[in-house]
């Protein structure tokens, strides 16, 4: 149920999520520092959930913002949702505490909100994010997804995370942590690519059905991160459909992309650098696109990927192989 009074939604585990976030990722040309200085600026535009993972590489400066906001007052930290992510490389059981000990260690937190697997793929354990082999190949591990599950499950019992949830899963992929014999904990979600082209329409049924709440990123078609975006892609926010429908509604076309999946019932995260599109976002609220509008969106559908991650493609758990 979406509760429109603080837009939050109830998660399977009794929690809260509001349903808009801001996703942290900086673009490579970006100081890290910078993600302090947004994360700021998006805590005094009124956001309260915050998304990052130790991958992003900047979670000392984004604890930094949200402390110095507690420090002065702006918000109490029960206020703050922050979600942060398990990297590939610790997929192992073992690994998996330590892990998000060192996120909590960096942003100087007690316990993040949500702890999510980031991709199904497990990838060498090391210092490296990205350990590669001598031709540039990604150095594969084998890891059983259902006992890194279960380590998560005991970062729940052990205080340090709120919530626990998976991150890029297909339906396959949820389907094993669900039918896990001994299954402590379900899901409370799962982080996938989600917008007007890849509108993720299978996926969000199955997600309901089970009771995980969808999270959408990518939601504005991307920050276009090189290396991970193909440069030639089409731009989401110049489909001539959403200047349209933004031009009948008195909107952007960004929040008319953002609206479109907050009435589907998906939790929305999106990125900005400027002060003034992290403000006039949060406007979404606002306004409500009609059911014939909402049809013609679903009709933009054309299963198309922004994050390919086509570089862990031979990898068993690759999980855009399959349909949905």
């Amino acid at each position: 149920m979406m509760n429109s009074k603080c837009h939050c939604v109830k998660l399977n585990d009794g929690h809260f999520i509001p349903v808009l976030g801001f996703g942290t990722s900086i673009r490579i040309e970006f100081p890290k520092s910078k993600a302090k200085e947004i994360t700021k600026i998006a805590i005094d535009a009124g956001l309260r959930h915050f998304d990052s993972a130790s991958v992003y590489d900047n979670e000392d400066h984004v604890g930094e913002a949200i402390r110095s906001k507690i420090a002065d007052g702006t918000v109490k930290r029960e206020e703050i949702f922050y979600t942060s992510k398990l990297w590939c490389t610790s997929h192992r059981p073992e690994l998996v505490r330590s892990s998000l000990e060192q996120s909590l260690k960096k942003l100087q937190l007690d316990y993040v909100d949500l702890y999510l697997i980031h991709f199904p793929m497990a990838l060498k354990p090391g210092e490296d994010y990205f350990p590669v082999d001598e031709h540039g190949k990604f150095i594969f591990d084998m890891v059983d997804l259902c006992a890194t599950w279960e380590a998560m499950e005991k970062c729940k019992d052990a205080g340090l995370t709120k919530s626990i949830g998976v991150s890029n899963f297909n339906r396959r992929q949820l389907e094993m942590i669900l039918n896990k014999p001994g299954l402590k904990y379900k899901p409370v979600c799962n982080q996938v690519e989600c917008h007007p082209y890849l509108n993720q329409m299978k996926l969000l049924d199955f997600c309901k059905a089970k009771d995980i709440i969808l999270v959408a990123y990518g939601v504005l078609g991307t920050q276009r991160y090189k290396g991970w975006v193909d440069q030639n892609s089409p731009v989401l926010l110049d489909e001539p459909v959403l200047g349209s429908m933004a031009k009948k509604y008195n909107q952007t076309p960004a929040l008319i992309a953002l609206r479109y999946l907050l009435q589907r019932g998906i939790v929305v995260l999106y990125s900005s650098f400027k002060e003034e599109r992290i403000k006039e976002n949060m406007q979404v609220s606002e306004f409500h696109l009609s059911s014939e509008d909402m049809k013609v969106l679903d009709g933009l559908n054309r299963n198309m990927r922004y994050i390919s991650a086509d570089m862990f493609e031979g990898h068993p758990n690759f999980p855009f192989l399959d349909e949905y």
